[in-house]
């Protein structure tokens, strides 16, 4: 939508911006004049003390520089509700009116100022009248007064780059369990990085219900391109757990925007062995602080007969994912179980490779399972493509949203596409991207380099869909049914847009619906998607 134009500058506001905020001082405004009005008919008759006069002059000019405004201001909302997104050729005149509205602050200005002076001069009428004009001055000059906030002074935390604990053997028999209060109960382990981190470590072992002694190593340490993680033991699944955490910092975030491609070399006899660059980058950091420092031998060490099990989310389920392929060797029986991957992580032969021991779980909508520079590409066109075609102004765009997410119905009963094919009223460039409409993305023409090739999630995907109708508020329904079916890649190939699609991928939520679905055993999880192979069948 084209920006608004005004003294010589666009603005980062579109001309059909002002419906709401026009309509919020439009009624403000009324109200005041209708305060004013009464004051004045009521009080007409006692204003014959010393400065009567002028404060009765005082009131009808308000009201007539309230009229005056109040016109204005339907003006621009009138004005504001015509025309499309990017079609703001009705809407030429709302500049003039911005102007004639700026204008009036200065008549305002002064006014409020004399009513100010007449006021301290300590006017002896009737007490009512003056009152209303000291509420009148201190609205005005309300609403002059700029918002001002004070930036909290950061506070002195002090952090260290390397936060862990790791657990010699001789220390395996220890039995301390979480703590209730990170303050006031002491624990019987050294954590390095600061009294904070006994909280979060608490947290885990509450969480998980293991004691200490089941935990082999547990890292807090965050930068770019490495991950916090943990190796504990699983002694009711028999298991060597490697957890890995997913995105909580703007390390992280760092780590997740590397979306270019990198070559993943594996030994394996195969064509086009590729990943996303920052998460195979923190997946190498994991991978090579379990093996060259001995964290996977001490652990099974201990419990030589487990399996190795690889979990994550988000972020830490490609990691976690990516890792299980560079394990594959050594430990040709490694599981990895990813909650939410992220969809552009493994290249076609990796991500089929991948099948035969890693298992991804998605809920609903989640937009990042769904997520990959390619995706977000077609997303972009698709966007720009519907608000170029749409026929509908913003605010009952927005009206119709609203009463969608409150009130339920059907999304499609709005039509977007131009009646009657009367495209030519298209005039205005679409932020810049007129072309994008046409033709499609130099990233993706036949002649450019593949710096984003298309990238897969990992493994055989379990959807979980919520049953029935979907809830429309974003928080977590108690009484949702869930199902879960196999579901091919090729579901995911898109960015479905939705109340749910940030919620959705909440590791909380997430973990509700599985709760939700384990409890209820008429979830069919052994039924394959529709076009599956047999073998993808539970």
């Amino acid at each position: 939508m084209p920006g608004l134009v005004l003294f010589g500058r666009r603005w980062a506001i579109a001309s059909d911006d002002l419906v709401f905020p026009g309509f919020f001082e439009l009624f403000l405004r009324v109200l005041w004049w209708v305060g004013v009005l009464a004051l004045y008919l009521q009080h007409r008759r006692q204003l014959d003390c010393m400065g009567g006069t002028l404060l009765s002059t005082y009131l009808v000019v308000l009201m007539v520089l309230l009229t005056v405004v109040i016109f204005t201001m339907a003006a621009i909302v009138h004005v504001s509700m015509r025309g499309t997104i990017c079609n703001p050729g009705p809407r030429k005149s709302m500049p003039k009116l911005l102007y004639i509205r700026l204008a009036l602050f200065l008549p305002e200005v002064v006014w409020a100022a004399v009513g100010a002076i007449w006021v301290s001069q300590g006017v002896q009428c009737n007490r009512t009248v003056v009152i209303g004009i000291i509420a009148t001055v201190v609205v005005r000059t309300l609403t002059w007064c700029p918002v001002t906030s004070q930036r909290a002074s950061p506070s002195s935390i002090s952090s260290r780059t390397t936060s862990e604990t790791h657990r010699s053997p001789t220390r395996s028999s220890a039995t301390s369990q979480a703590p209730r209060s990170c303050r006031s109960q002491t624990t019987e382990y050294d954590l390095v990085g600061g009294e904070q981190l006994h909280c979060h470590f608490g947290s885990i072992l509450q969480t998980t219900g293991l004691q200490y002694r089941d935990f082999i190593h547990v890292s807090f340490h965050d930068k770019v391109y490495e991950l916090p993680f943990l190796v504990a033991l699983d002694h009711r699944k028999e298991s060597v757990v490697v957890a890995v955490r997913g995105t909580m910092s703007l390390q992280d975030i760092l780590t997740d925007l590397s979306a270019e491609s990198e070559i993943l070399d594996l030994g394996l006899e195969m064509q086009d062995c590729f990943a996303h660059k920052g998460i195979s980058q923190a997946a190498r950091y994991v991978y090579r602080r379990l093996m060259d420092d001995g964290i996977l031998s001490q652990a099974f060490s201990v419990a030589p007969e487990y399996r190795l099990v690889l979990v994550g989310h988000s972020l830490g389920a490609g990691a976690a994912a990516l890792l299980a392929l560079m394990l594959r060797r050594a430990y040709p029986q490694v599981h990895c179980y990813a909650f939410s991957p992220p969809r552009g992580l493994l290249s076609k032969s990796l991500y089929e490779y991948s099948k035969s021991f890693t298992v991804s779980l998605v809920l609903g909508k989640d937009v990042i399972p769904r997520l990959s520079v390619t995706n977000m590409e077609d997303l972009k066109r698709s966007v720009l493509r519907v608000i170029a075609h749409c026929n509908k102004p913003k605010y009952k765009i927005l009206l119709h949203g609203c009463w969608y997410e409150l009130f339920g119905g059907n999304p499609d009963n709005s039509p977007t596409e131009l009646d009657g094919g009367h495209q030519a009223n298209l005039t205005q460039p679409l932020l810049g991207e007129q072309s994008l409409l046409t033709q499609g993305s130099p990233a993706y023409s036949d002649d450019s380099p593949t710096k984003y090739p298309p990238l897969y999630p990992p493994g055989r995907i379990i959807h979980l869909q919520e049953e029935g109708p979907s809830s429309r508020w974003l928080c977590y329904c108690p009484s949702a049914q869930y199902s879960a079916r196999w579901s091919h890649e090729a579901e995911f190939s898109r960015i479905l847009i939705g109340p749910k699609m940030l919620t959705d991928h909440m590791p909380d939520i997430l973990m509700r619906a599985l709760d939700r679905l384990v409890a209820d055993r008429a979830a069919c999880v052994s039924c394959p998607a529709q076009g599956a192979s047999p073998e993808e069948e539970v």
